[in-house]
């Protein structure tokens, strides 16, 4: 998770799903290299795909890592102020 691409798409899809297509014009990125992530997160099953037509719509997996992320956005607010590194 340390790589800015795949926190980007984790954050793109947080509320929202897209295709790669999409991604790519939201991240302003080039196709290979979120599909490349996307594979990634995959993999590690922080996204999942749906088939819809020819088109792989792709969300955040609601089940464990929606409510991680709320869980750190959360501890965020509460706890990161003033100086703190982690907002940035």
């Amino acid at each position: 998770m340390a790589n800015k691409t795949r926190i980007n798409i984790i954050e793109l899809l947080f509320n929202n799903n897209y295709s790669v297509t999409e991604i790519c014009e939201k991240l302003g990125e080039e196709q290979s290299k979120i599909s490349h992530n996307l594979k990634i997160l995959l993999d590690c099953n922080f996204i999942e795909q749906k088939a819809v037509g020819k088109q792989r719509i792709y969300s955040i997996n609601s089940k464990t890592i929606k409510p991680l992320f709320e869980l750190v956005k959360q501890h965020v607010k509460e706890n990161c102020k003033g100086n703190c590194r982690c907002q940035k």
